[in-house]
């Protein structure tokens, strides 16, 4: 069933997304929400790309048999990183691709794969750790040479001590970090914003939006501000954060955790 234009209709919505966030608030504002615009984490590349470089080498040399994907971005950021400094190995790198085994955190690096005509051998669900640990579990990983695409900078020690027991060698890599993007200022006076009632909802699409505004507001302070503001979450892995922190959620899209059905089911909750 279709959602009521009036659903978002004069609506306030907070927007913390900063990769997409044209695309987003595009997607809010065509349904005639006004949107507030403050990006909270910024993604960029590693600082040094010598380590990135040095674990393309030894993957387009075959020193991994297995491969796992923690997000669509870090393969991205992978492929970006030799076209800028290495374009001549992109080739055998995407070959390289087709010849490991490739297990990806939930849906989205096979989006990615898709572009370059390839797909995961297995797709870890729950997209979170315990997802990707309890896949790994059903496979023989004894000697096998693993490589892992790291979640921004995170070490992931629980999936490293889990390689570790299993018997396998991690061989991970970080080819991009997290870092602030709005001004703590502008971060307080959203928060302000929401705790004095002018913002209608705020719409989270990464555990990093959760854990800034966290940062800069204080555990409690945030608790309360949300308390008058409709709150979504892109998906289950975020809804978890947010709750970690005492927050209620409102509105998770169904099944598909995506910038679309996160507007449907938000505009679906300011409905009710």
């Amino acid at each position: 069933m279709a959602v009521p234009e009036s659903g978002l209709s004069g609506r306030r919505i907070a927007v913390p997304e900063s990769r997409e966030l044209d695309v987003f608030a595009a997607l809010l504002e065509r349904r005639g929400a006004i949107v507030l615009r403050c990006p909270l984490v910024d993604i960029r590349d590693a600082p040094d790309p010598v380590p990135v470089l040095d674990w393309l080498q030894r993957f387009i040399e075959g020193s991994c048999d297995d491969l796992l994907l923690f997000t669509g971005e870090g393969l991205q950021r992978l492929l970006g990183a030799l076209e800028r400094h290495a374009p001549e190995q992109r080739e055998r790198f995407v070959a390289r691709l087709a010849a490991v085994r490739i297990i990806a955190r939930g849906p989205k690096p096979g989006r990615v794969l898709r572009e370059l005509g390839l797909r995961p051998a297995l797709v870890a669900e729950p997209a979170t750790t315990p997802g990707m640990i309890g896949c790994l579990r059903e496979l023989d990983l004894r000697g096998r040479h693993v490589g892992v695409q790291l979640y921004g900078s995170e070490a992931n020690a629980p999936l490293m001590a889990f390689l570790a027991e299993a018997g396998a060698q991690a061989l991970p890599v970080a080819p991009y970090r997290y870092a602030d993007a709005a001004d703590d200022a502008d971060v307080l006076a959203l928060i302000e914003g929401m705790r004095r009632g002018e913002v209608d909802a705020i719409a989270f699409t990464s555990i990093q939006q959760v854990e800034r505004l966290s940062r800069v507001a204080g555990a409690d302070a945030l608790k309360e501000a949300l308390s008058h503001t409709v709150v979504a979450a892109v998906g289950p892995v975020v809804a978890d954060a947010l709750a970690r922190h005492g927050i209620s959620v409102h509105a998770v899209p169904p099944g598909s955790y995506y910038l679309k059905p996160l507007s449907t089911a938000l505009a679906e909750a300011l409905s009710r």
